[in-house]
């Protein structure tokens, strides 16, 4: 048997994707940014062994994150025999991500705010 090391998340990791979650991330895509968040590029093995999530989680999240535009997949054949593996790349820095997240928030506060005025006034 093979000793392999990898990265898993820690506490603080754990904070970063429970914040996530709480301005509405998914919490497999939460798990998989904190994952990533230090490390530009991963294999798609990294990320479940070290976010303790399973394959096909993994797989559904990496394709919401994809069409958001921030991470990008390449295939990367194993030597030898055998099927390719992913790897993922951050296609943002985490504080660009972090920036979108809040713009959107912004907006929907905005939303709120110009639906709460218009509640008032339909009562005046």
């Amino acid at each position: 048997m093979k000793d392999a090391l990898f990265r898993v998340l820690d506490p603080k990791d754990d904070e970063f994707a429970k914040m996530l979650m709480e301005l509405g991330v998914k919490k497999n895509v939460a798990r998989i940014l904190a994952y990533m968040k230090n490390q530009r590029e991963v294999t798609s093995r990294d990320l479940e062994l070290g976010s303790g999530l399973r394959q096909p989680e993994v797989s559904l999240a990496m394709r919401e994150l994809r069409e958001m535009g921030w991470v990008s997949e390449k295939e990367m054949k194993k030597p030898g025999k055998g099927r390719p593996y992913k790897m993922y790349t951050l296609e943002k820095p985490i504080r660009e991500i972090i920036e979108e997240l809040e713009e959107e928030k912004k907006k929907e506060s905005q939303i709120v705010m110009e639906n709460i005025q218009r509640l008032k006034e339909l009562v005046k």
